[in-house]
């Protein structure tokens, strides 16, 4: 494992930090391979309800690839072949998450980074972010995978601005958009994010879940949807002890105790 991705629990929320702030978080193979190796064992955790991803420092959430690693990274056809399947394989544990994901963005966003905040369930973003895919002055390509999940959250016309000009937009052009779901001071970043996770935390795990697969279902081509999944997870809410929880909870006028059950 390397040093430079970092994790940590905090009531009930998992952590991961992408942590290269002297290159503004510029993410290398090895770092793509241990976020996910972090993901998975947040997957795996009963204690974590929700995740946040983040980058360490005050300049950048993550700028982008570390472009100084392509020669040894990138640098033969085999070789993008085998960094595409790698990042592609975090940026789908990211999309496709069991649990809710919330990109706590702070500075740059920028190329992969952007690619890692689209695939979380929610982005929240300081007042000082810039964002960027900057693929049309490198001459990189960009794969179907990314390009629909931009798509999804901005439509084809913003998605296709954001490349073809390749130029940074702030905070409040990225909210405009819709591509941010709010843009916050800086020094209420964290704040912000914590009433989220404490909002999410409190609430019932297998109705979240039903409504994440539902809407993960609802932007797949109409073909390759599993309907019957979404409604299979509706009806374990109605069945769950926490559906009993709710409602005892609501008649004597407390706060239910959710478990995920």
């Amino acid at each position: 494992m390397t040093d430079k991705v970092l994790s940590r629990k905090e009531a009930g929320v998992g952590f991961v930090t992408f942590n290269n702030p002297a290159r503004h978080n510029a993410v290398s193979l090895e770092m793509w391979q241990a976020a996910k190796r972090i993901l998975d064992d947040f997957a795996a955790d009963g204690e974590v309800r929700v995740v946040v991803l983040t980058g360490a420092g005050e300049r950048a959430f993550v700028s982008g690839a570390d472009i100084s690693k392509f020669a040894s990274e990138r640098a033969s056809l085999e070789a993008q072949r085998a960094y595409d399947r790698t990042t592609a394989a975090t940026f789908n544990r990211v999309y496709e998450f069991p649990k809710p994901t919330i990109a706590m963005i702070r500075g740059y966003c920028l190329g992969g980074g952007l690619g890692v905040a689209t695939c979380c369930d929610l982005r929240i973003c300081s007042d000082n972010s810039t964002f960027a895919v900057p693929a049309a002055k490198l001459g990189v390509g960009y794969g179907y995978g990314g390009l629909k999940r931009l798509v999804d959250i901005v439509g084809p016309s913003y998605a296709k601005e954001i490349f073809y000009t390749a130029r940074q937009f702030d905070a409040q052009e990225a909210y405009a958009m819709g591509l941010v779901n709010r843009v916050v001071p800086a020094a209420e970043l964290e704040r912000h994010v914590r009433s989220i996770t404490d909002m999410i935390s409190a609430n019932a795990p297998l109705t979240i879940k039903a409504v994440k697969v539902t809407v993960g279902e609802i932007v797949k081509d109409e073909a390759k949807r599993d309907i019957a999944r979404a409604e299979q997870l509706v009806e374990q809410c109605f069945t769950s002890r926490d559906y009993t929880e709710g409602r005892t909870a609501f008649m004597e006028k407390r706060k239910p105790v959710f478990t995920g059950t």
